[in-house]
């Protein structure tokens, strides 16, 4: 497994995430989000790092459909075709998800060695949170 940054595509295990979303149809997109979500949130007290890997992924792709947000997917790292239209639940399931991830028993939290790496990555997991937390008028 290859990781050469912070930001929630900075892995092979997330590029292979965005993958798994090639060709699914819409409501195929938003299952696999909100099951990668629940997977965090419902795995009890340890967090897996490939699945943290996949909700940071998942929570930004989500993030990015909220307008006006400042999470910009680059175009390399996002699925190939645009994501279909978003429940707003999905957005609630991602901030769950990501919170648990950002948590004590979160192993993709421990796997950073340089410790400014480390608080990079939740500065980047903050400013996905911030997104997901727009108002609630405002519509998506």
């Amino acid at each position: 497994m290859g990781t050469w940054g912070t930001g929630p595509f900075d892995s092979d295990l997330a590029a292979d995430f965005v993958d798994t979303l090639e060709g699914l149809a819409p409501q195929q997109v938003i299952d696999m989000l909100e099951r990668t979500f629940q997977g965090v949130t419902n795995c009890g007290t340890r967090v897996d790092g490939g699945a943290g890997v996949d909700a940071v992924a998942a929570a930004a792709l989500v993030a990015s459909t909220i307008p006006n947000s400042r999470i910009v997917i680059d175009p390399e790292d996002g699925p190939r075709e645009p994501l279909p239209e978003l429940p707003e639940s999905l957005g609630a399931s991602a901030q769950q998800a990501l919170h648990r991830v950002l948590q004590e028993g979160s192993e993709l939290a421990t796997w950073w060695v340089d410790r400014a790496d480390a608080d990079q990555w939740r500065r980047e997991l903050r400013k996905i949170l911030g997104a997901l937390s727009t108002p609630a008028d405002h519509p998506r």
